[in-house]
């Protein structure tokens, strides 16, 4: 007897329910492995213990010419093109794995001629057939949990792709921030080169009144050389600074977007609170991506133990066969097949069991490296802090310093002129201050990088995000 539709479905919509199950261990988010606060003592800023707050890139980086070239990088970067096609293939991935989760069905149709002689049967024969080839039903989550594997994984790519755009803003303040310092240097070294130009020519002039020998004027002739090569080396800086911005961006940049001097950018980049609790660190994409690392894991847990238990098909078919196109599909013409097939191996040496069992420690695994990215990602975060806490203090230093460096080499020159002090007393004067003024240079490029990296280590710029999705 041929059972109506109705009663194949009601047949059929009990064992697909059963694909509900699951063979997968009921995932727990783990706990930070870090203290909830940040560290506090003699390195460290002493400010309230106030939330950092959730502020995109325009919130920190508060110079719209460096604003301006962020969006043009999030636009034409290179590496985040190859971070959305790796995020846009990941992505079609899951629907690739999820369709084992439905039926497939597929047509076919012929057209035959036979030509036997003596016999009646000769002439064409059309045949048409449709149906479903060994559709497995998902008793026990074996593909549900693939599906679901695969889409942590996509999640975990989306995290990858989310730092990428991170590290970009990241780089591209850095670089900029870096090209301020090196215009800061080349104006340095120029007016060194100018200050010893003036000092050769002087000691010149001294050496031909007989008051000078001329060991200092060959000394004189040093320190320019030095700061001409300085010079020289500098501007080689200042072209390489707009190279890696110009690859950055991923485009030509106008030249007008560069800052002028460190203490311009450091003016433009806001100031981010010392406390925090520990647990902002949940945000950062590395830590998003070893979580969704964690959970595909867990879920592949599920598709090993699946495979310890039998695996039932169905299929079915049905079709149309006749000599002639006009007949081929009236009822004498139909038929229909079904069934289904059913395996379970009995002994396989324990190798599914060792599916198993692999499953379970790769989930051991990741979840180690989840904490450990965690634990990696708070040391960075303090070790920024620590750097925070000091750095006022040697910039405090570094401006004392070339402020009495500026004075020493002025009196000493002063006193050299006047006979008072040697040529090597005045040399030394001028190299401590060229020293002194490039060390604060450094220093006031080191407080811009502090902040770049405090802006990176805490991650979630929910703005690059947004544009970099739209």
């Amino acid at each position: 007897m041929m059972l109506s539709s109705r009663a194949r479905l009601a047949i059929l919509l009990p064992a697909m329910a059963l694909g509900a199950c699951s063979m997968a261990p009921k995932y727990v988010q783990p706990d930070a492995p870090v203290p909830a606060s940040w560290p506090a003592g003699d390195a460290y800023l002493t400010e309230s213990e106030a939330a950092l707050p959730l502020v995109s890139y325009t919130g920190i980086f508060r110079d719209e010419r460096l604003q301006a070239l962020i969006r043009q990088a999030l636009a034409n970067n290179r590496d985040l093109r190859v971070a959305a096609a790796n995020v846009a293939a990941a992505r079609a991935q899951v629907r690739v794995v999820r369709s084992d989760q439905f039926p497939e069905l597929g047509v076919s149709g012929s057209a035959t001629y036979a030509d036997r002689q003596g016999s009646s049967g000769d002439g064409w024969s059309y045949s048409a057939q449709g149906g479903v080839s060994s559709f497995e039903l998902d008793l026990f989550g074996k593909l549900a949990n693939a599906t679901e594997a695969q889409r942590n994984a996509a999640l975990s790519t989306e995290s990858a792709a989310r730092t990428v755009r991170l590290g970009l803003v990241a780089d591209l303040a850095r670089a900029w921030s870096t090209y301020a310092a090196d215009k800061d240097l080349l104006r340095i070294a120029q007016e060194t080169a100018a200050n010893a130009q003036r000092s050769v020519e002087l000691t010149g002039a001294l050496l031909k009144a007989g008051v000078a020998p001329r060991t200092d004027l060959r000394q004189a002739q040093q320190v320019l050389e030095t700061a001409r090569g300085d010079l020289a080396s500098q501007q080689t800086a200042l072209a390489q600074d707009i190279n890696a911005i110009r690859l950055l961006v991923g485009a030509d940049i106008d030249r007008t977007m560069l800052p002028d001097t460190i203490d311009q950018v450091n003016d433009s980049l806001a100031v981010l609170p010392a406390g925090t609790s520990s647990q902002v660190l949940l945000r950062r994409p590395d830590v998003i991506g070893a979580e969704y690392d964690l959970r595909a894991a867990n879920a592949d847990i599920g598709v090993a133990r699946a495979q310890l238990f039998p695996s039932i098909s169905l299929t079915g078919l049905l079709g149309f066969a006749s000599k002639s196109l006009s007949s081929l599909f009236t009822d004498g013409a139909f038929s229909a097949t079904g069934g289904g097939n059913a395996g379970w191996s009995i002994f396989n040496a324990g190798g599914k069991g060792a599916n198993v069992d692999v499953a379970k420690a790769r989930r051991d695994a990741a979840l180690a490296t989840y904490e450990k990215t965690i634990q990696t990602a708070f040391s960075e975060v303090a070790d920024a802090l620590a750097d925070q806490g000091t750095l006022s203090e040697r910039l405090r230093s570094a401006r004392a310093f070339t402020e009495a460096a500026n004075d020493t080499a002025k009196l000493t020159e002063a006193r050299y002129r006047q006979g008072i002090d040697s040529y090597l007393d005045n040399l030394d004067a001028q190299r401590s201050l060229y020293s002194a003024r490039k060390t604060e240079v450094a220093v006031r490029l080191a407080v811009a990088s502090n902040r770049i990296t405090l802006y990176r280590v805490l991650g979630g710029d929910q703005a690059s995000d947004a544009a970099a999705s739209d």
